[in-house]
């Protein structure tokens, strides 16, 4: 069973805290899984108390994953890197039970796997929530998608110029990317055991993306969008042999479609129209890389893959 349920929005008092403990727990018991509602509800207490402390608003709180895997999530729009809890000290039990913000070692205590995403927009900080609250340190936390390292000049530059791009459907791109990415990386991280294909799909997204993270560029799409411009041109300077690393992008999208309908992550595969979409777009740079003429996206008229 996917859980997409949508996010809750909180406020920057101090009610939300009791909001989102309350939420959490009743999407548990909705969910049929009361015992990990306790846990749960330590957990997201901790996260938001931080978020609101530390962090920079909107915050919001999600549950994702399945039912047999669930995981909260709290999001805000702060990209400063969450402190990992160090091991306590002797005597300081009684203390992390009764204070909250003092740091992340609730959560680790209150989890099996634990991390926070960082992105471009902000950070997601995640947990999976324990059957029963740890008696020692709890798990170790992961923090993934750290800042970008800009990429030096691409060796054998080609500019490729993609033409008439869809505003709407390039930014539907993105997000569907950005969500299954971190999908199929926090699944490999809190159960690897139960989804093996979700290490390899992570690990492969991780070195595809930063190949070509420099190459698929946003800059004309953000200028269209306040424009107020449905379509606008791309033009993007890549290596020759980046069409490759396209190419294996393409079959690795495929493959994720796959792993989300047989997971039943349903909410996480594409739409036909997405994917005739990026194929016609990750599809520009392979053909122009070996030197070929841009071509226009059609819509539902085009039916041509990367060839």
């Amino acid at each position: 069973m996917p859980l997409n349920r949508p996010a809750l929005l909180l406020g920057a008092g101090p009610r939300s805290v009791q909001d989102a403990r309350r939420w959490v727990v009743d999407t548990c018991r909705d969910i049929d899984r009361p015992e990990l509602a306790e846990c749960a509800e330590l957990g997201v207490s901790e996260l938001v108390t931080n978020a609101l402390l530390h962090g920079e608003g909107p915050i919001r709180v999600r549950v994702r994953g399945t039912r047999e895997h669930p995981r909260v999530e709290v999001r805000d729009a702060s990209r400063e890197r969450p402190v990992l809890p160090t091991p306590a000290e002797p005597g300081d039990e009684d203390d992390l039970l009764l204070t909250f913000g003092r740091g992340l070692s609730i959560v680790a205590r209150s989890s099996d796997a634990w991390g926070a995403e960082i992105e471009a927009d902000g950070k997601v900080v995640w947990f999976a929530p324990a059957a029963q609250f740890a008696t020692d340190d709890g798990v170790q936390g992961v923090i993934t998608g750290l800042d970008e390292v800009p990429g030096a000049a691409p060796a054998d530059p080609v500019t490729v110029h993609v033409p008439g791009v869809p505003v709407e459907l390039y930014q539907a791109f993105e997000r569907h990317f950005s969500e299954l990415r971190r999908e199929v990386r926090l699944l490999a991280l809190a159960h690897e055991s139960d989804y093996p294909i979700a290490k390899d799909l992570s690990d492969l997204f991780g070195d595809i993306d930063r190949e070509l993270r420099q190459a698929v560029g946003t800059e004309e799409i953000a200028v269209a969008e306040q424009r107020g411009e449905s379509t606008t041109d791309v033009e993007v300077v890549v290596s020759r042999s980046s069409a490759d690393t396209t190419q294996k992008f393409v079959e690795l999208l495929d493959m994720a479609d796959q792993f989300c309908r047989e997971q039943r992550l349903l909410s996480l595969a594409r739409s036909e129209e997405q994917r005739r979409f990026q194929q016609w777009y990750l599809g520009e740079f392979v053909r122009q890389a070996r030197g070929d003429e841009p071509t226009r996206w059609v819509g539902a008229d085009r039916h041509s893959g990367v060839c």
